[in-house]
């Protein structure tokens, strides 16, 4: 399965006198992303539990992930960790959306592209030895995954709507040139504004 699916659900306990609830978040994985969110011998999903107080199954047969923890919004970086890891990054990649609370994962679709221009799309994004992909993320201090037929931006708002924006320029056959000159100016910008 291509994209990941994403269910949500609450219930109320009350343990010791205490009302708590537990969220519960339903997600689904390519199967070949299932080894990399278990890890060897679990060690990414024990980690991944460990730092999120939450408790994760994952279906290694049709890749669907529960994810249980008390706290709501923890739950939800959780689910944009394992949507990340879902969409191609490496653990340690994704694990920057538990550093800080302001990151966001954006994914950018290609499935409307037919094979054939899916496939050039993702060289002109990725190019020659990564070296476009590297630039991006230099440029704008984001994260950047290229699997499937999507694009994963990992970053802070305004890293990522820049970088969403350079990508869907590559996608609309913008020249790199003029990519790159868009992604110069744009990064003068931000380190003027916060200036």
């Amino acid at each position: 399965m291509e994209e990941e699916k994403e269910r949500s659900e609450s219930e109320v306990f009350e343990e010791e006198g205490e009302e708590w609830s537990i969220s519960e978040h339903y997600v689904r994985i390519p199967q070949d992303r299932i080894g990399v969110l278990i890890g060897k011998g679990g060690s990414v999903k024990a980690a991944l539990e460990s730092r999120t107080s939450s408790k994760i199954d994952v279906d290694s047969k049709d890749g669907s992930v529960v994810i249980r923890t008390k706290d709501p919004l923890m739950a939800l970086r959780v689910v944009d960790v394992v949507r990340a890891i879902a969409r191609g990054f490496s653990p340690e990649r994704a694990f920057v959306l538990l550093d800080d609370d302001s990151f966001i994962l954006d994914i950018i679709s290609l499935s409307h592209l037919s094979e054939k221009a899916l496939r050039r799309v993702k060289g002109r994004i990725i190019g020659k030895n990564g070296r476009t992909r590297q630039l991006i993320e230099e440029l704008t201090g984001t994260r950047i995954s290229v699997y499937g037929k999507t694009v994963g931006i990992i970053g802070y708002p305004e890293q990522v709507r820049v970088a969403r924006a350079a990508i869907e320029m590559l996608v609309d056959g913008t020249p790199h040139g003029a990519v790159y000159s868009y992604l110069e100016r744009k990064r003068r910008e931000l380190q003027e504004s916060y200036f």
